[in-house]
Protein backbone atom coordinates (compact mmCIF):
# COMPACT_ATOMS: atom_id res chain seq x y z
CA UNK A 1 0.00 0.00 0.00
CA UNK A 2 2.88 2.38 0.72
CA UNK A 3 4.14 2.02 -2.86
CA UNK A 4 0.74 2.95 -4.29
CA UNK A 5 0.52 5.80 -1.80
CA UNK A 6 3.91 7.17 -2.93
CA UNK A 7 2.91 6.88 -6.58
CA UNK A 8 -0.33 8.71 -5.89
CA UNK A 9 1.57 11.45 -4.04
CA UNK A 10 4.04 11.77 -6.93
CA UNK A 11 1.23 12.07 -9.48
CA UNK A 12 -0.57 14.59 -7.29
CA UNK A 13 2.56 16.71 -6.88
CA UNK A 14 3.32 16.55 -10.61
CA UNK A 15 -0.26 17.63 -11.37
CA UNK A 16 0.09 20.52 -8.92
CA UNK A 17 3.34 21.64 -10.57
CA UNK A 18 1.70 21.32 -13.99
CA UNK A 19 -1.19 23.56 -12.90
CA UNK A 20 1.21 26.12 -11.46
CA UNK A 21 3.33 26.14 -14.62
CA UNK A 22 0.29 26.37 -16.91
CA UNK A 23 -1.12 29.21 -14.81
CA UNK A 24 2.20 31.03 -15.03
CA UNK A 25 2.33 30.57 -18.81
CA UNK A 26 -1.15 32.07 -19.21
CA UNK A 27 -0.45 34.97 -16.84
CA UNK A 28 3.01 35.93 -18.06
CA UNK A 29 2.70 38.06 -21.19
CA UNK A 30 6.26 37.37 -22.30
CA UNK A 31 5.89 33.59 -22.05
CA UNK A 32 2.48 33.74 -23.74
CA UNK A 33 3.95 35.69 -26.65
CA UNK A 34 6.75 33.18 -27.29
CA UNK A 35 4.65 30.07 -26.67
CA UNK A 36 1.51 31.05 -28.58
CA UNK A 37 1.62 34.29 -30.55
CA UNK A 38 5.07 34.01 -32.15
CA UNK A 39 4.64 30.38 -33.37
CA UNK A 40 1.23 31.28 -34.78
CA UNK A 41 2.01 34.63 -36.42
CA UNK A 42 5.71 34.65 -37.28
CA UNK A 43 5.65 31.74 -39.78
CA UNK A 44 2.70 33.34 -41.57
CA UNK A 45 4.46 36.70 -41.90
CA UNK A 46 7.72 35.09 -43.00
CA UNK A 47 5.95 32.86 -45.53
CA UNK A 48 3.89 35.72 -46.98
CA UNK A 49 7.05 37.73 -47.58
CA UNK A 50 8.67 34.91 -49.57
CA UNK A 51 5.49 33.47 -51.06
CA UNK A 52 6.45 34.66 -54.57
CA UNK A 53 9.49 32.34 -54.35
CA UNK A 54 11.55 34.33 -56.91
CA UNK A 55 12.33 38.01 -57.50
CA UNK A 56 10.87 39.68 -60.60
CA UNK A 57 11.47 43.03 -62.34
CA UNK A 58 14.67 43.94 -60.52
CA UNK A 59 15.47 47.59 -61.46
CA UNK A 60 18.78 48.13 -63.26
CA UNK A 61 20.53 51.09 -64.88
CA UNK A 62 22.08 50.88 -68.36
CA UNK A 63 25.18 52.88 -69.26
CA UNK A 64 25.42 52.67 -73.05
CA UNK A 65 28.65 54.24 -74.33
CA UNK A 66 28.26 52.47 -77.68
CA UNK A 67 24.73 53.57 -78.68
CA UNK A 68 24.57 51.16 -81.60
CA UNK A 69 21.84 48.89 -82.90
CA UNK A 70 23.44 45.93 -81.11
CA UNK A 71 23.67 47.75 -77.77
CA UNK A 72 20.06 48.90 -78.08
CA UNK A 73 19.04 45.33 -78.92
CA UNK A 74 20.74 44.11 -75.75
CA UNK A 75 18.88 46.73 -73.69
CA UNK A 76 15.52 45.79 -75.24
CA UNK A 77 16.04 42.07 -74.60
CA UNK A 78 17.07 42.70 -71.00
CA UNK A 79 14.03 44.87 -70.41
CA UNK A 80 11.77 42.25 -71.97
CA UNK A 81 12.95 39.54 -69.58
CA UNK A 82 10.85 38.53 -66.57
CA UNK A 83 13.53 39.06 -63.94
CA UNK A 84 14.93 42.49 -64.84
CA UNK A 85 13.51 45.86 -65.91
CA UNK A 86 15.52 48.82 -67.19
CA UNK A 87 14.91 51.72 -64.84
CA UNK A 88 16.70 54.35 -66.93
CA UNK A 89 19.79 55.13 -68.98
CA UNK A 90 22.62 56.90 -67.18
CA UNK A 91 25.10 59.27 -68.79
CA UNK A 92 28.12 57.67 -67.14
CA UNK A 93 29.07 55.05 -64.58
CA UNK A 94 29.23 57.55 -61.73
CA UNK A 95 25.60 58.56 -62.21
CA UNK A 96 24.60 54.90 -62.29
CA UNK A 97 26.50 54.20 -59.06
CA UNK A 98 24.68 57.09 -57.44
CA UNK A 99 21.32 55.51 -58.31
CA UNK A 100 22.46 52.18 -56.86
CA UNK A 101 23.75 53.81 -53.67
CA UNK A 102 20.33 55.44 -53.18
CA UNK A 103 18.70 52.01 -53.61
CA UNK A 104 16.76 53.18 -56.66
CA UNK A 105 18.44 50.47 -58.71
CA UNK A 106 19.99 47.13 -57.81
CA UNK A 107 22.53 46.78 -60.60
CA UNK A 108 24.29 48.32 -63.61
CA UNK A 109 24.83 47.09 -67.17
CA UNK A 110 27.79 48.88 -68.75
CA UNK A 111 28.18 48.63 -72.55
CA UNK A 112 31.62 49.91 -73.66
CA UNK A 113 32.14 52.11 -76.70
CA UNK A 114 33.87 49.36 -78.72
CA UNK A 115 31.02 46.87 -78.24
CA UNK A 116 29.81 46.64 -81.87
CA UNK A 117 33.23 47.15 -83.47
CA UNK A 118 34.62 44.16 -81.60
CA UNK A 119 31.75 41.99 -82.79
CA UNK A 120 32.06 43.08 -86.44
CA UNK A 121 35.84 42.55 -86.37
CA UNK A 122 35.46 38.99 -85.02
CA UNK A 123 36.73 39.90 -81.55
CA UNK A 124 35.03 39.07 -78.26
CA UNK A 125 32.88 41.89 -76.90
CA UNK A 126 32.41 42.55 -73.20
CA UNK A 127 29.46 43.79 -71.15
CA UNK A 128 30.23 44.65 -67.52
CA UNK A 129 27.67 43.79 -64.83
CA UNK A 130 27.71 45.60 -61.47
CA UNK A 131 25.41 44.15 -58.80
CA UNK A 132 24.28 45.04 -55.31
CA UNK A 133 25.47 41.98 -53.35
CA UNK A 134 23.50 42.79 -50.19
CA UNK A 135 20.71 40.52 -51.46
CA UNK A 136 21.65 37.34 -53.28
CA UNK A 137 18.25 36.99 -54.98
CA UNK A 138 18.58 40.28 -56.87
CA UNK A 139 22.18 39.48 -57.78
CA UNK A 140 21.09 36.15 -59.21
CA UNK A 141 18.36 37.73 -61.33
CA UNK A 142 20.62 40.47 -62.74
CA UNK A 143 23.54 38.16 -63.52
CA UNK A 144 21.51 35.29 -65.01
CA UNK A 145 19.55 37.69 -67.22
CA UNK A 146 22.76 39.19 -68.60
CA UNK A 147 24.20 35.75 -69.32
CA UNK A 148 21.02 34.54 -71.01
CA UNK A 149 20.68 37.61 -73.24
CA UNK A 150 24.34 37.60 -74.32
CA UNK A 151 24.14 33.90 -75.16
CA UNK A 152 21.02 34.45 -77.24
CA UNK A 153 22.56 37.39 -79.10
CA UNK A 154 25.78 35.46 -79.63
CA UNK A 155 23.89 32.54 -81.11
CA UNK A 156 22.03 34.81 -83.51
CA UNK A 157 25.28 36.49 -84.61
CA UNK A 158 26.93 33.12 -85.16
CA UNK A 159 24.04 31.88 -87.29
CA UNK A 160 24.22 35.01 -89.44
CA UNK A 161 27.91 34.42 -90.14
CA UNK A 162 27.84 30.70 -90.85
CA UNK A 163 24.74 30.82 -93.09
CA UNK A 164 23.69 27.15 -92.68
CA UNK A 165 21.47 25.45 -95.25
CA UNK A 166 18.61 24.48 -92.95
CA UNK A 167 17.15 25.72 -89.67
CA UNK A 168 18.18 22.50 -87.93
CA UNK A 169 21.78 23.01 -89.05
CA UNK A 170 21.63 26.54 -87.62
CA UNK A 171 20.42 25.20 -84.25
CA UNK A 172 23.15 22.58 -84.14
CA UNK A 173 25.87 25.05 -85.11
CA UNK A 174 25.09 27.43 -82.23
CA UNK A 175 24.16 24.75 -79.66
CA UNK A 176 25.64 21.31 -80.34
CA UNK A 177 24.61 20.08 -76.89
CA UNK A 178 21.23 20.74 -75.27
CA UNK A 179 21.04 21.02 -71.50
CA UNK A 180 17.69 20.45 -69.78
CA UNK A 181 17.72 22.08 -66.36
CA UNK A 182 15.48 20.36 -63.80
CA UNK A 183 15.17 21.70 -60.23
CA UNK A 184 15.22 18.62 -58.01
CA UNK A 185 13.12 18.81 -54.83
CA UNK A 186 12.33 22.49 -55.55
CA UNK A 187 10.05 22.77 -58.60
CA UNK A 188 9.64 26.55 -58.34
CA UNK A 189 13.37 27.07 -57.90
CA UNK A 190 12.51 29.61 -55.22
CA UNK A 191 13.84 30.71 -51.88
CA UNK A 192 10.73 29.84 -49.88
CA UNK A 193 10.63 26.17 -50.80
CA UNK A 194 14.34 25.70 -50.06
CA UNK A 195 14.77 27.56 -46.77
CA UNK A 196 11.41 28.19 -45.08
CA UNK A 197 10.93 24.55 -44.10
CA UNK A 198 14.14 24.78 -42.10
CA UNK A 199 13.04 28.10 -40.61
CA UNK A 200 9.82 26.51 -39.32
CA UNK A 201 11.77 23.93 -37.33
CA UNK A 202 14.13 26.56 -35.99
CA UNK A 203 11.16 28.69 -34.88
CA UNK A 204 9.82 25.72 -32.94
CA UNK A 205 13.08 25.26 -31.02
CA UNK A 206 13.82 28.94 -30.40
CA UNK A 207 10.34 29.88 -29.18
CA UNK A 208 10.21 26.85 -26.92
CA UNK A 209 13.58 27.61 -25.33
CA UNK A 210 12.72 31.30 -24.99
CA UNK A 211 9.37 30.54 -23.38
CA UNK A 212 10.88 28.11 -20.87
CA UNK A 213 13.66 30.57 -20.06
CA UNK A 214 11.22 33.43 -19.49
CA UNK A 215 9.03 31.20 -17.33
CA UNK A 216 12.03 30.26 -15.18
CA UNK A 217 13.02 33.92 -14.91
CA UNK A 218 9.51 34.81 -13.76
CA UNK A 219 9.65 32.06 -11.13
CA UNK A 220 12.89 33.51 -9.79
CA UNK A 221 11.47 37.03 -9.72
CA UNK A 222 8.33 35.93 -7.91
CA UNK A 223 10.41 34.11 -5.31
CA UNK A 224 11.69 36.63 -2.78
CA UNK A 225 14.95 34.68 -2.52
CA UNK A 226 15.36 34.40 -6.32
CA UNK A 227 15.42 30.62 -6.42
CA UNK A 228 14.08 28.56 -9.33
CA UNK A 229 12.68 25.81 -7.07
CA UNK A 230 10.38 27.16 -4.35
CA UNK A 231 10.39 25.66 -0.87
CA UNK A 232 7.11 23.79 -0.97
CA UNK A 233 5.97 20.30 -0.07
CA UNK A 234 5.03 19.65 -3.71
CA UNK A 235 8.52 20.52 -5.00
CA UNK A 236 10.41 17.76 -3.22
CA UNK A 237 11.23 15.30 -6.00
CA UNK A 238 13.24 15.72 -9.18
CA UNK A 239 10.96 13.63 -11.37
CA UNK A 240 7.87 15.33 -9.97
CA UNK A 241 9.20 18.77 -10.83
CA UNK A 242 10.50 17.78 -14.26
CA UNK A 243 7.37 15.75 -15.03
CA UNK A 244 4.98 18.57 -14.13
CA UNK A 245 6.86 21.15 -16.15
CA UNK A 246 7.44 18.77 -19.05
CA UNK A 247 3.75 17.92 -19.42
CA UNK A 248 2.86 21.61 -19.53
CA UNK A 249 5.37 22.40 -22.29
CA UNK A 250 4.63 19.23 -24.25
CA UNK A 251 0.87 19.88 -24.29
CA UNK A 252 1.41 23.35 -25.74
CA UNK A 253 3.99 22.37 -28.33
CA UNK A 254 2.21 19.24 -29.45
CA UNK A 255 -0.31 21.70 -30.90
CA UNK A 256 2.23 24.29 -32.02
CA UNK A 257 4.44 21.64 -33.63
CA UNK A 258 1.51 20.20 -35.58
CA UNK A 259 0.58 23.68 -36.78
CA UNK A 260 4.15 24.56 -37.85
CA UNK A 261 4.99 21.31 -39.61
CA UNK A 262 1.64 20.43 -41.21
CA UNK A 263 -0.59 23.50 -41.50
CA UNK A 264 1.85 26.23 -42.57
CA UNK A 265 3.36 24.29 -45.54
CA UNK A 266 -0.17 23.57 -46.78
CA UNK A 267 -1.22 27.23 -46.44
CA UNK A 268 1.56 28.43 -48.77
CA UNK A 269 1.94 25.38 -51.04
CA UNK A 270 5.43 24.54 -49.87
CA UNK A 271 6.69 21.02 -50.66
CA UNK A 272 4.71 18.62 -48.50
CA UNK A 273 5.67 15.04 -49.33
CA UNK A 274 6.00 13.59 -45.82
CA UNK A 275 3.56 11.00 -44.54
CA UNK A 276 2.32 11.50 -41.01
CA UNK A 277 3.52 7.97 -40.17
CA UNK A 278 7.08 9.16 -40.85
CA UNK A 279 6.73 12.73 -39.59
CA UNK A 280 5.27 11.91 -36.17
CA UNK A 281 8.13 9.60 -35.05
CA UNK A 282 10.66 12.29 -36.03
CA UNK A 283 8.84 15.18 -34.37
CA UNK A 284 8.37 13.34 -31.06
CA UNK A 285 12.08 13.16 -30.11
CA UNK A 286 12.66 16.61 -31.58
CA UNK A 287 10.09 18.25 -29.31
CA UNK A 288 11.32 16.23 -26.32
CA UNK A 289 14.93 17.21 -26.96
CA UNK A 290 13.95 20.89 -27.34
CA UNK A 291 12.01 20.80 -24.05
CA UNK A 292 14.85 19.30 -22.01
CA UNK A 293 17.37 21.56 -23.77
CA UNK A 294 15.25 24.57 -22.86
CA UNK A 295 15.00 23.44 -19.22
CA UNK A 296 18.78 23.21 -19.04
CA UNK A 297 19.21 26.68 -20.55
CA UNK A 298 16.64 28.08 -18.10
CA UNK A 299 18.75 26.84 -15.19
CA UNK A 300 22.09 27.98 -16.59
CA UNK A 301 20.93 31.45 -17.72
CA UNK A 302 19.62 33.21 -14.64
CA UNK A 303 17.84 36.32 -15.94
CA UNK A 304 14.99 36.65 -18.42
CA UNK A 305 16.77 39.19 -20.60
CA UNK A 306 19.86 37.00 -20.98
CA UNK A 307 17.80 34.12 -22.40
CA UNK A 308 16.35 36.37 -25.10
CA UNK A 309 19.75 37.81 -26.04
CA UNK A 310 21.38 34.38 -26.19
CA UNK A 311 18.76 32.59 -28.30
CA UNK A 312 18.18 35.46 -30.71
CA UNK A 313 21.96 35.75 -31.20
CA UNK A 314 22.40 32.09 -32.16
CA UNK A 315 19.35 31.87 -34.48
CA UNK A 316 21.14 32.75 -37.75
CA UNK A 317 24.28 30.67 -36.97
CA UNK A 318 22.09 27.66 -36.20
CA UNK A 319 20.38 27.99 -39.60
CA UNK A 320 23.75 27.99 -41.35
CA UNK A 321 25.11 25.13 -39.22
CA UNK A 322 22.13 22.93 -40.12
CA UNK A 323 23.53 22.53 -43.64
CA UNK A 324 20.45 23.88 -45.42
CA UNK A 325 21.45 27.41 -46.45
CA UNK A 326 25.16 26.51 -46.56
CA UNK A 327 26.63 23.15 -47.73
CA UNK A 328 27.37 20.85 -44.83
CA UNK A 329 30.60 19.69 -46.50
CA UNK A 330 31.93 23.26 -46.46
CA UNK A 331 31.41 23.70 -42.71
CA UNK A 332 34.61 23.15 -40.66
CA UNK A 333 34.67 20.06 -38.46
CA UNK A 334 34.82 22.13 -35.28
CA UNK A 335 31.61 23.99 -36.09
CA UNK A 336 29.92 20.79 -37.19
CA UNK A 337 30.65 19.32 -33.76
CA UNK A 338 29.19 22.47 -32.16
CA UNK A 339 26.03 22.10 -34.24
CA UNK A 340 25.46 18.61 -32.79
CA UNK A 341 24.69 20.21 -29.43
CA UNK A 342 21.45 21.73 -30.74
CA UNK A 343 18.32 19.71 -31.58
CA UNK A 344 17.57 22.01 -34.53
CA UNK A 345 20.53 20.62 -36.51
CA UNK A 346 19.13 17.10 -36.79
CA UNK A 347 15.49 18.21 -36.69
CA UNK A 348 15.94 20.51 -39.70
CA UNK A 349 17.85 17.94 -41.72
CA UNK A 350 15.33 15.20 -41.09
CA UNK A 351 12.24 17.36 -41.60
CA UNK A 352 13.47 18.94 -44.86
CA UNK A 353 14.31 15.53 -46.32
CA UNK A 354 10.89 14.17 -45.37
CA UNK A 355 8.92 17.17 -46.62
CA UNK A 356 10.74 18.28 -49.76
CA UNK A 357 12.52 15.09 -50.89
CA UNK A 358 9.84 12.54 -50.07
CA UNK A 359 12.16 10.53 -47.81
CA UNK A 360 10.91 7.92 -45.37
CA UNK A 361 11.77 7.45 -41.71
CA UNK A 362 14.32 4.82 -42.70
CA UNK A 363 16.10 7.39 -44.90
CA UNK A 364 16.47 9.84 -41.98
CA UNK A 365 17.39 7.20 -39.43
CA UNK A 366 20.72 8.89 -38.47
CA UNK A 367 18.87 12.11 -37.57
CA UNK A 368 16.14 10.11 -35.84
CA UNK A 369 18.63 8.26 -33.63
CA UNK A 370 20.60 11.45 -32.96
CA UNK A 371 17.45 13.19 -31.66
CA UNK A 372 16.68 10.31 -29.30
CA UNK A 373 20.27 10.37 -28.03
CA UNK A 374 19.96 14.12 -27.43
CA UNK A 375 16.67 13.54 -25.61
CA UNK A 376 18.27 11.00 -23.28
CA UNK A 377 21.41 13.07 -22.65
CA UNK A 378 19.49 16.30 -22.04
CA UNK A 379 17.06 14.51 -19.73
CA UNK A 380 19.93 13.23 -17.59
CA UNK A 381 21.55 16.68 -17.54
CA UNK A 382 18.19 18.23 -16.63
CA UNK A 383 17.86 15.86 -13.67
CA UNK A 384 21.36 16.76 -12.50
CA UNK A 385 20.77 20.50 -12.86
CA UNK A 386 17.39 20.39 -11.10
CA UNK A 387 18.89 18.25 -8.33
CA UNK A 388 21.47 20.97 -7.82
CA UNK A 389 18.69 23.57 -7.76
CA UNK A 390 16.79 21.60 -5.09
CA UNK A 391 19.88 21.20 -2.91
CA UNK A 392 20.67 24.87 -3.32
CA UNK A 393 17.13 25.92 -2.39
CA UNK A 394 17.15 23.67 0.69
CA UNK A 395 20.55 24.98 1.79
CA UNK A 396 19.36 28.54 1.49
CA UNK A 397 16.17 27.64 3.37
CA UNK A 398 18.19 26.11 6.21
CA UNK A 399 20.43 29.18 6.32
CA UNK A 400 17.38 31.43 6.51
CA UNK A 401 15.92 29.34 9.32
CA UNK A 402 19.21 29.53 11.19
CA UNK A 403 19.28 33.30 10.83
CA UNK A 404 15.69 33.52 12.00
CA UNK A 405 16.48 31.22 14.93
CA UNK A 406 19.45 33.37 15.95
CA UNK A 407 17.35 36.50 15.75
CA UNK A 408 14.67 34.90 17.92
CA UNK A 409 17.32 33.83 20.42
CA UNK A 410 18.70 37.37 20.58
CA UNK A 411 15.20 38.78 21.10
CA UNK A 412 14.54 36.26 23.89
CA UNK A 413 17.81 37.15 25.59
CA UNK A 414 16.92 40.87 25.50
CA UNK A 415 13.50 40.11 26.95
CA UNK A 416 15.01 38.04 29.77
CA UNK A 417 17.43 40.81 30.63
CA UNK A 418 14.64 43.34 30.75
CA UNK A 419 12.54 41.08 32.98
CA UNK A 420 15.47 40.65 35.41
CA UNK A 421 16.03 44.36 35.53
CA UNK A 422 12.35 44.93 36.26
CA UNK A 423 12.33 42.39 39.10
CA UNK A 424 15.36 44.00 40.68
Amino acid sequence: MSIFHNIADAISDAAFIWRQEMRQVLRDEGVLIFFIIVPLAYPLIYSWIYNNEVVRDVPVVVVDDNNSSLSRQFTRMVDASADVKVLCHAADIDEAKSLVSRQLAKGIYYIPSDFDSNIYSMRQATISVYCDMSLMLTYQSIYKTAVSVTQTMGAAIQVGRTQPVTVREAEISVQPLTVNEVSIFNPAGGYGSSVLLAVLMLILQQTLVLGIGLSAGTARENNRYHELIPIDSHYQGIFRIIGGKFVCYFMIYAIMGTYLTLAVPCFFSFPHLARWQDLLPLMLPYVLACIFFGMIVSCVVRYRENVMLLMVFVSIPLLFLSGISWPRESIPAFWQSISWLFPSTFGIRGYVRLESMGATLNDVRPEYYALWIQTLVYFVITCIVYRHQIIRSRRHAIERLDRIGRKIEVVNQIRRRKSKQNTQ
